[in-house]
């Protein structure tokens, strides 16, 4: 469906896409994930067609994309991260705006209305100014107007920034939904837990390049340790923590140790030393590694706020 082919893009010496390729299919919902400042969003303009790449091309189910190719983009909606809503008119208007630009109008267009705004639950808000809509009410809005015309591909490039949780699965159920249904979707986020229950192929960039690419098992297949032991720093005497650092990799985050077994370690002989220094059990739990640990794992730990 979607064939991204070396593409690299440059702002003046700034490389923000690196030779960067990648196939999305046809029905899939694919995750890109990476920090701030990793190239997601610039990856979504390109392929919302507001810019062309510097290097490298863009095809859609086939075709030669390119912001003068109109009829592609007419194919995807976009949800992006900066709400685009006039906010001094209402929630019908706003879409009356946003599907006549789609090429919608009379009946078409007030049937689509209706149904993608029951479909955001903001139907019984529809004749509201969208200056009184709470954040959340603006996000899930902001969706109505990429799904009005029906597009093949839906580009949510990070749409759940600040809003409360109520809303925020209240988009993940509609966009499991349409998913369901057979648009194809590109979710760019560095929320690890909403590519986990979103997503059924995950890439990783920063930087500019794709670090890694898979299902999330295939992810956690790339980590040198299958689990890890968590226990409160404040519970451990500093022998314990001698102890775990001669069998592995121990990192300390907000008052929490984690153990992950180096090469050769084996988690019996790591809780046989814990009996015979007297570190009762229930300090300890285990925990299996998420998608987090393969993110900082390819992009460290070290946080950026560019």
């Amino acid at each position: 469906m979607i064939h991204i082919d070396s593409v690299t893009q440059r702002y003046g010496a700034t490389v923000a896409l690196d030779n960067v390729s990648l196939e999305i299919r046809a029905g899939e919902f694919f995750g890109l994930l990476g920090p701030n400042g990793a190239g997601k969003s610039t990856l979504m303009s390109l392929l919302s067609g507001f810019r062309s790449a510097t290097d490298g091309t863009i095809r859609i189910g086939g075709d030669a994309f390119s912001p003068e190719n109109f009829a592609a983009r007419r194919r995807i909606g976009l949800v992006p991260q900066s709400i685009a809503l006039y906010t001094d008119m209402t929630a019908d208007e706003n879409l009356s705006i946003f599907g006549s630009l789609a090429g919608l109008s009379g009946s078409a267009l007030e049937t689509r209305t209706t149904a993608v705004l029951e479909a955001v639950q903001l139907a019984d808000r529809r004749r509201d100014p969208v200056k009184n809509f709470s954040g959340g009410m603006q996000r899930r809005l902001n969706l109505a107007v990429a799904l009005l015309h029906e597009p093949a591909i839906l580009l949510c490039d990070e749409p759940t920034v600040g809003i409360d949780p109520q809303s925020r699965n209240a988009i993940f159920d509609l966009l499991e939904q349409i998913n369901r249904a057979g648009t194809t979707i590109l979710y760019s986020t560095h929320y690890m837990e909403e590519a986990e229950r979103l997503c059924s192929r995950i890439g990783v960039i920063d930087h500019g390049r794709i670090l890694a690419l898979g299902t999330l098992e295939e992810l956690l297949q790339t980590l040198p340790f299958e689990e890890e032991v968590q226990f409160a720093a404040h519970q451990a005497p500093p022998a314990l923590i001698g102890t775990a650092r001669s069998m592995g990799e121990v990192v300390e985050t907000n008052g929490l140790c984690r153990m992950r077994p180096g090469a050769g370690s084996r988690l019996s002989d790591f809780f046989r030393a814990t009996e015979e220094l007297g570190v009762p059990a229930r300090v300890f739990s285990l925990k299996r590694p998420g998608l987090e640990e393969v993110f900082l794992q390819l992009t460290g730990r070290t946080m950026r706020d560019e």
